[in-house]
């Protein structure tokens, strides 16, 4: 199951485009239990393939403990790959957007709003590696 998550020094998309704020080891990365990235045959700093109903994104794993196993999560509020985002600093650092892999049939019954936790994945590693993974991550 995916969940979101959010990071201090990213609370907001626009924080990525501060070289101040982003700066240093890429956030926009895979967690995942060490239980599950030894099933898939990922290990830290590998890149993975994520696929839920909706599409699927290539990101860098980051195993660790601090997730339940049977869980993974990617924070919200990247994927700046996009056309005409207008951020220089935010383009380079443009890591993933979770929203590709969300699923609009899910929504939350209590609120009738969008489900964005909980989202069935699928994770496998991914054996391309090189140049291809600018800023961390790439869609796939």
């Amino acid at each position: 199951m995916l969940i979101g998550r959010r990071h201090l020094r990213s609370n907001n998309s626009w924080m990525h485009n501060s070289r101040r704020l982003v700066k240093g080891k890429s956030r926009c990365t895979l967690m995942i239990h060490p239980a599950d990235a030894a099933d898939r045959g990922l290990e830290d700093g590998a890149p993975a393939i994520v696929r839920s109903r909706t599409g699927d994104l290539r990101i860098l794993a980051e195993v660790t403990a601090a997730l339940m196993p049977g869980v993974v999560s990617i924070p919200h509020g990247w994927g700046h790959d996009r056309d005409e985002v207008g951020w220089s600093i935010a383009e380079a650092n443009a890591g993933v957007s979770i929203n590709d892999l969300t699923d609009e049939r899910r929504v939350d019954p209590l609120s009738g709003t969008a489900a964005f936790s909980g989202v069935p994945v699928q994770v496998r590693a991914d054996s391309r590696v090189g140049a291809e993974l600018i800023a961390g991550a790439e869609r796939g």
